[in-house]
């Protein structure tokens, strides 16, 4: 149990020099002296179950930053305190959120949990209130705020995406028009051939090269021709059109063209169509191929269109996590493509906006994670370096290794963070926006998400130029059951009552 208290010893301590004798004798009569040798003293992620002042020593506080600790605080001063300090607020069971050990032999007043907690709330019922609505409400405030920038950041996003799917769904809608039109002008053509204006061969002959060029139209999406190039021929086939009288036939040369066709594909068709039948037919066999290639053409059309509406759906699902277990295993890359997708124009144009540099490490494994709120993360560091750079300049986003860890890199060349706040910037409700622009919790979140949800660690460099946020995670993050109970406690040493 350890050393008995003494009134007169608690009453040196400033965090009990102004209270009662009767106070005091309550506090040994609860509580004990505990003697430390180097070495913890309370280990962060357990259950809170003590109070501690120290009496004299020295302790050493830590917290784990991307699976290393990384002290936060070192002090001899007397009566510092850590452990279970605000245990007197109910709710579920408080974990230490940081470690403390002690560097040399040291004496502590030890209180359990519970008897502090009874003690604060008997003793100092108007403290106890104040203070227990100051940090729940504080509390409620960022996951209510948080909550909205979430919706901010999707609203945005969402806007992007209505904007990306629109330019396809409008695309199909004029195809499907232009089909209708063509199709129309198809049913026309069939009826000159049920007028006999062509043989039963001559139909043979012209529904074997129709076949041949829906198969040209499908393999001309494989060729590149440079604008010189597709001029050129265009000039070629619109005279070989009007060297065989076919009228229109300057019309008919950029559809030939974008579909593959060329001079030689033309004698051989007339070729075909003279063998059978006067060559006055070979107006209407020309006039006929060409809807055909008009038509295929406009599905041509729409199937890309629709692969690229389903495409972004397809994105919009990945980056929302839909339907999917909120801890699983994810590729990086797939996330970081489906929030790059999201900002649809803003970054990734060529020739206007923010230029996309990629350089990922493709044989980087899939991680244990939770994909979703990576997304979050992706979203509000990319929003920022966007803003930073005012629309124009040049986002990398680089992937890689550090040691055991994956690096995901978010840099961009905007004017940088001023030194007097980069120590800032991930403190809760702290933005440089102006006010209604931004609630300050787009970078908290991020922290809390990489942090302390997946054990790893979030970084910043800047200088103007060059300002790098870098994402540190482990191949595999603690499974929700794993996690720490959501919890209000902060462990703390502070010469004062305040957490740090």
């Amino acid at each position: 149990m350890g050393e008995a208290c003494v009134r007169d010893e608690l009453r040196t301590l400033f965090l009990f020099e102004s209270l009662t004798d009767e106070q005091l004798d309550t506090l040994c009569a609860h509580g004990h002296i505990a003697t430390f040798e180097p070495g913890p003293v309370c280990i962060e992620g357990e259950p809170a179950t003590c109070f501690y002042v120290m009496i004299e020593g020295e302790l050493v506080m830590s917290m784990k930053s991307g699976g290393i600790d990384i002290e936060t605080n070192r002090t001899s001063m007397r009566g510092v305190y850590c452990g279970a300090w605000s245990a007197y607020i109910p709710g579920e069971q408080p974990v230490y959120e940081a470690s403390v050990r002690v560097t040399r032999t040291s004496r502590f007043f030890v209180l359990d949990a519970e008897a502090y907690a009874d003690f604060m709330r008997t003793e100092f019922p108007m403290a106890v209130h104040l203070l227990e609505g100051h940090k729940v409400g504080g509390l409620r405030r960022r996951q209510i705020i948080g909550q909205r920038e979430k919706l901010l950041a999707l609203g945005q996003l969402s806007a992007g995406l209505t904007h990306q799917l629109n330019n396809p769904a409008a695309a199909t809608a004029r195809a499907v028009a232009d089909l209708r039109d063509r199709v129309g002008k198809m049913r026309h053509k069939l009826a000159m051939l049920a007028d006999g204006r062509f043989t039963a061969e001559a139909l043979r002959v012209l529904v074997s090269v129709q076949d041949e060029v829906a198969e040209q139209v499908a393999k001309s999406k494989a060729q590149n021709l440079t604008a010189l190039e597709a001029s050129d021929r265009e000039e070629q086939i619109g005279d070989w059109l009007d060297d065989h009288g076919i009228v229109g036939g300057w019309d008919y040369a950029p559809t030939f063209v974008e579909a593959g066709l060329d001079t030689d594909w033309l004698e051989r068709v007339s070729a075909s169509v003279e063998d059978v039948q006067a060559s006055a037919t070979l107006q209407g066999a020309i006039g006929w191929l060409k809807y055909t290639i008009d038509t295929e053409l406009l599905m041509n059309q729409i199937a890309e269109a629709s692969k690229r509406i389903s495409a972004l759906l397809a994105g919009a699902k990945q980056y929302s996590q839909m339907d999917r277990a909120p801890y699983q295993s994810a590729d990086i890359h797939e996330l970081l493509h489906s929030t790059l997708m999201m900002f649809g124009d803003r970054i990734g144009k060529e020739g206007k906006g923010v230029r996309l540099v990629k350089e990922w490490d493709k044989s980087l494994p899939e991680l244990a994670c939770y994909p979703g709120d990576l997304n979050q993360v992706w979203t509000n560091i990319i929003d920022n370096a966007i803003q930073a750079m005012d629309g124009t300049g040049t986002l990398t986003v680089r992937t890689g290794r550090e040691g055991d860890l994956v690096k995901v890199e978010i840099c961009d060349d905007g004017p940088g963070i001023p030194a007097d706040i980069i120590e800032r910037i991930f403190t809760p409700f702290f933005t440089t926006k102006a006010f209604g622009e931004g609630t300050g919790l787009g970078l908290d979140l991020a922290w809390r998400i990489v942090v302390e949800k997946h054990c790893g660690d979030l970084r910043v460099q800047s200088e103007p130029g060059n300002t790098r946020f870098i994402v540190l995670l482990p191949l595999e993050a603690p499974a929700p059951e794993d996690l720490p109970a959501p919890s209000r406690e902060t462990a703390t040493a502070s010469p004062a009552p305040e957490s740090p």
